[in-house]
């Protein structure tokens, strides 16, 4: 299965988790945090973008081997998380 992004195909065959994210800049230090944080705390914290990680890491696997996607709000990101379900539904 290759999902076909505006940055290039995507092999989701070898997937270990896909999940969004933001990317946020709290005093100087860039940190990635889950939707749910942002949530919660969100308004302590610069927002840098939305981003949607396909990792291909397995467990006990130091190097990250993962691609990631940026977007500027977070309806963008939910569209594309809905078109990348649709892969696994089928």
């Amino acid at each position: 299965m290759i999902y076909k992004s505006k940055d290039g195909d995507i092999a989701l065959e070898k997937l270990t988790r896909l999940y969004p994210a933001v990317v946020i800049d709290m005093q100087g230090e860039v940190a990635e945090m889950s939707l749910e944080w942002f949530e919660l705390y969100g308004d302590k914290v610069k927002l840098l973008n939305y981003v949607l990680v396909f990792d291909y890491t397995p467990a006990g696997v130091d190097v990250k081997d993962r691609k990631v996607l940026e977007f500027s709000n977070k309806d963008e990101l939910i569209d594309v998380m809905g078109e990348v379900a649709q892969f696994f539904q089928k």
